[in-house]
């Protein structure tokens, strides 16, 4: 005979909920990619100042804030670019819904 499980007075452990779930937080873009950015340039500062300390063969770290401070550039003009082109596409497609 199985036997149910119960956990915390609740079947199968998990509570019936009614409530629908929360819409998605939107983050600011532009600050997230900033800070990333930075930090991806605080890095590449701190590995400039101690590349003497660093061993030759270890000297290629330096390239890895370089690129990641290069594609956080890349990403403050292209997100901005992504969010317009998205929005166009769904007003597009809203006034296509209207007209159909």
């Amino acid at each position: 005979m199985a036997r149910e499980q119960r956990i915390g007075g609740v079947k199968g452990g998990r509570p019936a909920s009614t409530a629908q779930a929360p819409p998605p937080l939107e983050g600011n873009d532009l600050i997230i990619t900033l800070s990333i950015t930075g930090a991806w340039v605080i890095a590449l500062i701190v590995l400039l100042i101690v590349r003497d300390q660093l061993q030759p063969a270890d000297r290629w770290w330096i390239w890895v804030p370089l690129s990641g401070a290069c594609q956080g550039v890349f990403g403050l003009f292209f997100v901005p670019y992504l969010k317009k082109s998205r929005a166009r596409t769904a007003e597009r497609r809203g006034q296509q819904g209207q007209a159909g």
